[in-house]
């Protein structure tokens, strides 16, 4: 797969499938709060910048460039031979779940190989803290489709 490539390709269309996905179900807390397994958390679902209240401008740029960085950590795990819509079902699922899991699932694995079970593999990812959370099922679904091209 050539790297650069998917670097590119992983932009602008891509993020724009992406984002309101994220966005959704992230949801916009722009004071600092615990998610459902407590890990602190601000904005539409940031780890990393947790230590004050934020603008709602604020919080949609730190979005943005944490769903790049999220691309290019994802970008060399991707078939560039992939459509817009999958790379982006990719991109919202990475943003949730971290790059490394991202990489190693069986889900890319399957994206991949153009294995046409792949999309469904979305929906096995609806545990956190050991519980499956409705929102995890709800979001899954969302990629799933984006995934199959039906959103």
């Amino acid at each position: 797969m050539n790297k650069a490539r998917v670097g590119l390709t992983l932009g602008a269309g891509v993020l724009a499938l992406a984002a309101p996905i994220v966005m959704h179900f992230e949801g916009l807390m722009t004071k600092p709060y615990l998610d459902p397994i407590g890990i602190p958390t601000v904005c539409y679902g940031d780890t990393h910048a947790v230590m004050r209240t934020y603008t709602p401008a604020e919080c949609k740029s730190m979005l943005l460039a944490s769903m790049a960085e999220h691309g290019a950590q994802i970008a060399p795990c991707l078939s560039d031979a992939l459509p817009d819509h999958q790379k982006a079902a990719a991109l919202s699922f990475a943003y949730n779940v971290g790059s490394g899991a991202f990489c190693g699932s069986t889900f890319v694995r399957k994206l991949n190989a153009h294995d046409p079970s792949a999309c469904a593999e979305l929906s096995r990812w609806v545990m956190a803290g050991g519980k499956q959370l409705p929102g995890l099922v709800r979001r899954r679904a969302a990629e799933r489709a984006l995934c199959e091209g039906r959103a």
